[in-house]
């Protein structure tokens, strides 16, 4: 077994928010995100880490995974990750599996001290499909006629 550590630079939306405690509600901007795609309620317990592109945490426990080149995942954690959606931090796993799985834990790191300022555990992966855009539709259904 060999211990592997990731570092994944985060990007953030600009207001996005996480409920703590009681139940988890989606800000308007992480909902608006995540319109752009249908969930599945397809889920994988793992994704293989080659396969992973980025990471991009849309709050502090919805994370959007984008695997090959056009194929998404969402995690939703199970607890909230203090400090995720921060462009001054960075998530980081240590793993000695080539996959990354539900349960695994997810630190964030600040970029600047190198300190952990919070940490998750990762829920299972949705696989999301893009939606189509409707003037797409038309223009396919145009072309055909």
């Amino acid at each position: 077994m060999y211990g592997k550590v990731i570092g994944i630079a985060v990007a953030a939306f600009a207001g996005a928010a996480c409920a703590s405690g009681g139940a988890y509600e989606m800000s308007e901007d992480v909902s608006a995100r995540l319109a752009e795609f249908e969930r599945t309620g397809d889920y994988q317990t793992c994704l293989g880490l080659r396969q992973i592109n980025q990471i991009k945490p849309l709050d502090e426990r919805t994370f959007l995974v984008r695997v090959g080149v056009n194929d998404y995942y969402l995690n939703q954690t199970t607890s909230s990750c203090r400090g995720a959606d921060s462009t001054f931090n960075r998530l980081q796993y240590t793993t000695s599996l080539s996959q990354l799985c539900r349960n695994e834990i997810i630190s964030i790191v600040d970029n600047t001290t190198g300190f952990t300022t919070g940490s998750c555990g990762l829920g299972s992966f949705e696989r999301l499909e893009k939606k189509v855009d409707d003037a797409d539709d038309a223009e396919e259904e145009q072309d055909a006629s």
